[in-house]
């Protein structure tokens, strides 16, 4: 049986080191050509098969609720970052395409983030990075 006073200092530590760490990078959006949010946009779509991918797809890796997404897809296809058009394989639903303005702005911002992130996880050795992605991917199946 789980420790209940360990889960919740374990719990309030992680919840306190991604608030810090997500503070912190925030400098790396304040010039940058896209959002904090339009770059996890950009992140799902860009990583997806001809840079397109289900709407759906796209809020499943969001934090914001489903109805923010799509006000934020639709600033950004006004803005001329993505194309959104039917989702051929189901008609209720939409796929976003990153455009090459997008793709062009996330591969640039890309760059600055990753570097920013390596730094800030630098105090962990490759072991400890191993072992923080596998236990935060079993916390997420759960």
């Amino acid at each position: 049986m789980t420790d209940r006073k360990l889960a919740i200092e374990a719990w309030e530590s992680l919840f306190r080191a991604q608030h810090q760490l997500f503070g912190d990078m925030a400098a790396d959006f304040e010039d940058a050509a896209v959002t904090q949010a339009e770059y996890d946009v950009l992140l799902t779509v860009t990583r997806a098969p001809d840079m397109t991918a289900r709407l759906r797809d796209v809020t499943a890796n969001m934090l914001i609720s489903q109805p923010s997404v799509s006000r934020l897809v639709d600033r950004m296809v006004t803005r001329g970052l993505i194309a959104k058009c039917p989702d051929p394989e189901d008609g209720r639903g939409s796929v976003v395409r990153a455009t090459d303005a997008g793709a062009k702005a996330f591969r640039s911002l890309a760059t600055v983030h990753a570097r920013s992130i390596a730094e800030r996880m630098s105090s962990l050795d490759d072991e400890e990075l191993r072992t923080l992605r596998d236990l935060t991917e079993k916390l997420r199946r759960a």
